[in-house]
């Protein structure tokens, strides 16, 4: 069987052919040729429509999807047409390209599929081909996917960042999260509300005034835009990222706490207790266990603050969002009256919704996974 046979069964081009397969000079590659197929019109690139013939061009090369080793190129001497539409004579427009790249669209989709399972880089080492090509394939891929794309209902979404570089570089994602359905909607550089306007932009009013549910961090833009765009959803926030933010705020009383003890020249009790404090109950070792329990007995802020800390983790056992708003009410008021700088500002964003029981109710079930690293 040759080659060009099982081309023209797995590959076929309406109004082509494939004329003959040959080995290149340096038997490196395979060169395949096409020719038009005999009464068949160009298609001009602009308008998409047949026109009348104007000239021929050099016959470029198309990269194809290697075969047994081997590089593959397709070979069409491209024609020019006269477009009596357009007004201008414009490059015909061939199925295996797109525009100017020199990637046909079928090796394209190949590399964009393996870029999903591998790095970009180790793709390009695969398949013996450069990182920009699969990038290149890659973006054709995505743009082809948003272009032909259908929201549709989204009742659910997620919002996160991922940092892509060091220097506090950032994408905020953008993820829905419906029943049946999960799939990213948008990205955008940077985690700013400027950027993540570009999401609402991006799926328009009618679809974003229909959202129910989002689910987030506590990252103050997206609060804040979440609030003004979505306020009839109910915003979700996640477990693990509040937790996260208690555990910022008594390391960082400790580690004042530490600093004014050291300069005031007191025994340094709270030497060594950051993971003391910052470790689950049931992490601890034994040893642990016992150094914990001597710095209990301390009246320091820092154990004000780690107390505090381990009582809002009630907050997860209750099933009554009312009685579970009630204890929210009481947590941040006994916060205020701590007088514990750091522990104070994380009580504001919990004191704006320790009024809202579906809120309180979504807060405590969010993000099961999430809630197993905390």
């Amino acid at each position: 069987m040759e080659l060009t046979t099982i081309l023209n069964r797995c590959h076929r081009f309406r109004g082509f052919v494939y004329e003959r397969a040959r080995f290149s000079t340096d038997k490196k590659s395979i060169e395949v040729v096409l020719r038009p197929r005999k009464g068949s019109a160009a298609v001009c690139s602009r308008c998409h429509l047949p026109a009348p013939g104007y000239d021929q061009l050099a016959e470029p090369r198309y990269e194809f999807i290697p075969l047994w080793g081997f590089f593959v190129f397709l070979l069409y001497a491209m024609r020019r047409v006269d477009c009596p539409r357009c007004g201008v004579v414009a490059v015909e427009e061939v199925p295996w390209g797109d525009g100017k790249r020199t990637l046909t669209k079928a090796y394209m989709l190949f590399l964009a599929r393996w870029a999903r399972r591998l790095s970009w880089k180790e793709t390009a080492a695969c398949f013996r081909t450069s990182w920009d090509k699969v990038f290149d394939a890659v973006e054709h891929v995505v743009a082809w996917g948003l272009e032909h794309r259908t929201l549709g209902q989204i009742d659910a979404i997620g919002v996160d960042e991922i940092q892509y570089a060091t220097g506090h570089k950032y994408l905020t994602l953008v993820y829905q999260i419906d029943i049946g359905i999960t799939r990213l909607l948008w990205v955008g550089r940077e985690r700013t509300i400027e950027s993540f306007q570009g999401f609402f932009t991006t799926i328009g009013q009618e679809v974003f005034s229909k959202i129910s549910f989002i689910c987030s961090d506590m990252w103050e833009p997206y609060l804040k835009l979440i609030r003004e765009k979505c306020s009839e959803a109910l915003h979700i926030l996640d477990r693990f990222h509040i937790v996260v933010n208690m555990n910022k705020a008594l390391d960082k009383v400790r580690a004042e706490e530490t600093r004014r003890m050291q300069h005031e020249g007191r025994d340094p009790v709270l030497k060594k207790s950051r993971w003391l404090l910052l470790k689950r109950g049931e992490n601890l070792g034994d040893e642990q266990h016992f150094r914990l329990r001597d710095l209990l007995r301390y009246n320091l802020k820092t154990v004000r603050a780690y107390l505090l800390k381990e009582a809002f983790q009630q907050l997860w056992d209750y099933n009554s969002p009312a009685w579970a708003g009630g204890f929210l009410d009481e947590w941040c008021r006994q916060t205020m009256r701590s007088r514990i700088e750091p522990t104070k500002k994380i009580r504001a964003p919990y004191a704006r919704i320790a009024n809202s029981s579906s809120t309180i109710s979504a807060l405590k079930n969010c993000c099961p996974a999430a809630s197993s690293r905390v």
